[in-house]
């Protein structure tokens, strides 16, 4: 086994570990007072985590419906087709960029400037939600090593290929049903959150 697919299978057995407790998180935290939640298990709508960091690309279309589009950074196109509220408390939101930059896209400034983030490569993990009517900003949640829930660029996306990513933030105050979804350089993108 060459040191790739080592690779590979370690990222997808960190993911799924990493899965598994924030699970067993959400379903301690989801008991009431009375050690009964009254509803069904706590799970999570974030997409399962593959060896290639969540990346899957395709020339293909997406066939959900986009909530929102926006366009920048030289030709880059980001597409959001589902933002879900949790029953955990988290929202999940997921979507596409195509790259039409003319060069292989590695997404170094969609990371973001934490020291901490760093070490998630090329990601989505600088992205955030902006809830302009509680005038409030929601950062991209972390595992306790750091990791953002989120997809990982490994490799970057090839010049004209579309990548799938999603991303998971702390849900906002129930009666906010829209936010904005910011990263990198390109424009905010208002988008109307549903319930999971």
């Amino acid at each position: 086994m060459d040191f790739r697919h080592t690779m590979k299978g370690r990222r997808a057995l960190s993911a799924l570990a990493i899965a598994a407790g924030l699970l067993l998180t959400v379903a301690g935290c989801g008991a009431g007072s009375d050690g009964k939640s009254g509803k069904g298990p706590a799970t999570s709508s974030a997409p399962a985590r593959t060896g290639d960091g969540g990346q899957k690309q395709s020339q293909a279309p997406q066939s959900d419906a986009a909530l929102a589009e926006v366009k920048g950074e030289n030709g880059l196109a980001l597409t959001v087709t589902s933002a879900k509220r949790d029953s955990g408390g988290f929202v999940t939101v997921e979507g596409t960029v195509t790259n039409n930059t003319g060069t292989l896209w590695v997404a170094a400034d969609w990371r973001g400037d934490e020291r901490e983030l760093a070490r998630n490569g090329g990601s989505i993990a600088g992205a955030s939600l902006i809830d302009q009517k509680g005038k409030k900003k929601y950062l991209i949640l972390r595992d306790t090593s750091g990791r953002c829930l989120c997809t990982q660029f490994t490799g970057g996306v090839r010049e004209g290929a579309t990548a799938q990513w999603f991303a998971q933030f702390p849900a906002p105050p129930e009666g906010t049903d829209t936010v904005d979804f910011q990263v990198g350089a390109m424009p905010p993108a208002s988008i109307e959150l549903s319930q999971g």
